[in-house]
């Protein structure tokens, strides 16, 4: 029986044979095996340091720092903060001192002294009638109702209010101020002058004055924030209010300095979370670094090494010939060549690669102008089952193909 060659033979194979790497590149792993090393430390100490910033970023921004605390707040940068009107005040040299202790308050206060507070809602009524009676001049730059009634100052007026208003009263700082929006209108108590209003329908400024002490009281949300503070005349208005005095102590209240057992203190997420989570979260930490130290390891570098041994095509199909020889598979074999045959004369007759076992036969008929039943039989029909009748099977596939070669090189050689 005939070698019989497959429908696809790789060109060639290679064979380790377990040497190991050659004397070079055991010289050239030895030469970078130092400096890898020293990269792969380096890219580790990294790695972890990366992991120490987020982390510590992570906290910092999730922690309130206490400019955050309150929407008056003079240290808050935001929109409703008031760092913009503080500034504009150490500008004019004011000096401010931002305490967050009704005590540290009480012992900055004297005659020259401004203490400037928003609504200290987590104090209650003696706490803040002991910080207020310290104080010879008092600013209120968020009015609620209680603090209102104790400074005795007025009550709430109407929520809206004009579109611009002056001032409108006889207090000479308030001369220069020019126009404000004014935001929620106070109705004056008697004895207490309405400025930016009138005592009907409210006003947005509220001040007391006497020989000792002054109380004012305003809207500071709607005018001194840092959104609003440079529409209409509301810095020169804050500067009138809060400038008068050298010296200004702004309390902002908070919930760690209350003396009341009526509120619900906010809790943060530290507070919710349990005990055991700090831990686990660190361990699993800890865990995923080691982990990916263990599995992250590098095998070293790569090695060139020469393949041995290499086996020629024409061994490997003659390895097959004999397979299917000794199987005794003429069908298989047979096969094997029709599909050789049809790949060939279809390249040869300028057909696709995938082209219809038919319309081959058809043109390979076509082209050594013989019927085409005959070609269609020998390739399409049935698979000869013994060697005795492979051989001749396979010779007449031959024929075929040197038939057809010889028709299309006459003609491309016919003028």
């Amino acid at each position: 029986m005939s070698a019989v060659a497959p429908p696809s033979v790789p060109d060639t194979a290679a064979i380790g044979d377990g040497s190991g790497p050659s004397a070079d590149a055991r010289g050239a792993g030895t030469l970078v095996r130092a400096p890898r090393r020293l990269r792969r430390i380096l890219g580790w100490v990294l790695v972890s340091a990366l992991v120490l910033i987020v982390g510590a970023a992570g906290l910092l921004l999730t922690a309130p720092s206490p400019a955050q605390r309150d929407a008056l707040d003079p240290e808050r940068p935001g929109p409703g903060g008031m760092q913009a009107l503080a500034q504009i005040l150490r500008q004019q040299g004011v000096r401010i001192d931002v305490v967050r202790s009704r005590a540290d308050a009480a012992g900055r206060l004297d005659a020259h002294t401004t203490l400037v507070m928003s609504d200290p809602y987590t104090l209650s009524d003696a706490a803040v009638t002991e910080l207020t009676d310290s104080a010879h001049d008092i600013v209120l730059v968020s009015p609620s109702a209680r603090m209102l009634r104790m400074l005795q100052l007025g009550t709430y007026g109407s929520p809206s209010s004009p579109p611009t208003a002056g001032a409108d009263c006889d207090v000479p700082a308030f001369a220069h101020v020019g126009t404000i929006a004014p935001g929620q209108l106070l109705l004056p108590d008697p004895g207490v002058t309405a400025c930016f209003g009138d005592a009907t329908d409210g006003a947005a400024v509220l001040i007391s004055e006497d020989d000792s002490t002054r109380r004012a009281a305003v809207d500071g949300a709607a005018l001194f924030t840092n959104e609003h503070l440079a529409e209409n005349g509301n810095a020169a208005l804050g500067l009138a209010l809060l400038g008068a005095q050298p010296h200004v102590v702004w309390y902002v209240p908070s919930y760690e300095d209350s003396d009341r057992t009526d509120i619900d203190v906010p809790k943060s997420l530290a507070d919710l979370t349990p005990g055991w989570v700090t831990p686990v979260i660190v361990l699993g930490m800890i865990t995923a670094l080691l982990a990916a130290a263990w599995r992250g390891r590098r095998f070293g570098p790569l090695v060139a090494e020469t393949l041995p041994v290499t086996v020629r095509a024409s061994e490997t199909m003659l390895g097959r010939a004999r397979l299917t020889a000794k199987a005794a598979d003429a069908a298989h074999a047979a096969d094997a060549l029709r599909t050789g045959t049809l790949s060939r004369l279809a390249a040869r007759l300028g057909l696709a690669a995938r082209a219809d076992t038919a319309a081959v036969a058809d043109a390979a008929a076509d082209r050594i102008r013989v019927d085409r039943a005959g070609v269609r039989a020998l390739l399409t029909g049935p698979l000869p089952g013994s060697d005795a009748e492979l051989v001749p099977y396979a010779r007449r596939l031959a024929e075929l193909e040197s038939a057809v070669e010889n028709a299309v090189r006459i003609e491309r050689s016919t003028p």
